[in-house]
């Protein structure tokens, strides 16, 4: 049935049968919503966002609670926050895909939810590799591993420690569902995946449409269409790097971190006006440097088609909010013009003007070598940064999208002002 006719159907059913057939996920579930049908050990999930993940782990778990009176199950999250509130208290998680006849009760101070039947299951976090060293379970499900935090590797021994620890049961299983990110643990999973004990389903986000709000897919499309975010986050593809770029997307997600406003030294935005009143992008990045020496890019500001009054202004906003102490544009295109465009919008902004001598890779190399020696952060996600980043290639060429990496030339900028311009001299004690 469509779901016109699914509705009509149901309309017809006495309400209590109505509501039974309302969360009877059998009925509901699309053919590569449900497990395989197939001897398996980890099943993985990689597809677009609301493509339905979340509802397709909290059945798994509830089947699996319902059949199996002695299972014990892990519910590992990025942190317990998460795993509580999409996993279990989530609108498709596990509290809400249960009737009364099996609802569990959850202990959110134990970390725990039980069944009336006696199967229960137990919250972690990714963050804390150690906490699932030890605890044995039958099952488990792990959501949005691309996203758990893998600095000093946590991820990948959350993993580990969890795989160690399913030897209950006959036939211990995990479900991991994401959203695909180049992230190691990701990778290596899906390098596995011609393994018989992996089953990998994909999807779309496009294919739950009308679970969705009206018009979304269209807007997302509209807005993301065939760009490299469009493609990982609603066609579920992991963007793979590509040979002899000076960034790849995996050295980015080994470099990224959650967003954290902490005590900068200095805050230097970098800015790669457009060659023209009407040019493609004006490149507007923002980096910190914190005093234990790392850069920590915290914002990108890129403005689109601008007119020089208008790009101007978005740099002398960008400047006051961030409190910056310095602005470093290139002046290759404009020279005298750049300055008193900015001046204009903004008389009292500390300005740098930069000449380039060399070509854009060139000038990104040493930079690319700074992320490579893991001193610097991306505090958060700049999707069209990071594909002009990942298009910049060691040969000289750029292959990423638009005609010109105005972000990632407003990046490098920044970075060499930050990190790799000359320092006066220090005073110091020679000797007594």
């Amino acid at each position: 049935m469509n779901p016109a006719e699914r509705r009509k159907f149901l309309n017809r059913l006495p309400r209590e049968e109505r509501c039974v057939m309302e969360k009877h996920w059998p009925y509901w579930a699309r053919d590569n919503q449900v497990p395989p049908d197939r001897d398996w050990l980890i099943w993985l999930v990689c597809a677009g966002r609301g493509f339905g993940k979340t509802r397709m782990g909290a059945e798994w778990v509830r089947n699996i609670a319902w059949n199996e009176p002695d299972a014990h199950i892990a519910l590992v999250g990025k942190s317990l926050g998460e795993a509580r509130s999409v996993m279990v208290e989530g609108e498709s998680g596990l509290l809400g895909c249960h009737t009364d006849v099996d609802y569990p009760h959850f202990e959110p101070s134990l970390r725990k939810v039980t069944w009336p039947n006696g199967a229960s299951a137990t919250l972690y976090s990714a963050g804390e590799p150690d906490s699932l060293r030890g605890p044995q379970h039958s099952h488990a499900w792990c959501d949005e591993i691309a996203k758990w935090d893998n600095s000093s590797e946590r991820a990948l021994g959350a993993w580990d420690n969890l795989r160690f620890g399913l030897r209950m049961g006959e036939r211990p299983r995990i479900v991991a569902t994401t959203t695909p990110r180049a992230v190691p643990l990701l990778r290596r999973l899906l390098a596995d995946a011609t393994d018989p004990d992996i089953a990998l389903t994909r999807g779309r986000s496009d294919e739950n449409e009308d679970n969705l709000a009206v018009g979304f897919i269209d807007v997302m499309r509209r807005q993301y269409g065939d760009s490299a975010l469009g493609r990982q986050e609603l066609d579920g593809e992991l963007l793979r790097d590509v040979e002899g770029a000076l960034w790849t997307r995996s050295l980015i997600e080994r470099c990224r971190e959650g967003f954290n406003v902490e005590g900068f030294v200095r805050v230097v935005i970098g800015v790669d006006p457009p060659a023209s009143a009407r040019g493609d992008e004006c490149g507007i990045i923002v980096v910190g440097l914190t005093a234990d020496g790392l850069a920590k890019v915290m914002a990108d500001d890129s403005v689109a088609r601008p007119s020089p009054e208008r790009w101007a202004r978005a740099v002398a906003a960008s400047a006051l909010h961030w409190k910056a102490d310095r602005v470093v544009a290139e002046a290759n295109q404009g020279g005298a013009m750049v300055e008193s465009v900015l001046r204009a919008a903004d008389c009292q902004m500390p300005i740098k003007l930069v000449h380039a001598s060399t070509g854009k890779v060139a000038r990104a190399e040493p930079v690319a070598a700074l992320y490579e020696n893991d001193r610097v952060r991306h505090a958060g996600q700049f999707a069209r940064l990071e594909d002009q980043l990942c298009g910049l290639m060691t040969g000289g060429s750029y292959e990423g999208p638009g005609r010109s990496p105005d972000r990632a030339d407003a990046l490098v900028w920044a970075l060499t002002e930050l990190m790799l311009g000359k320092r006066g001299a220090v005073p110091r004690v020679r000797g007594f």
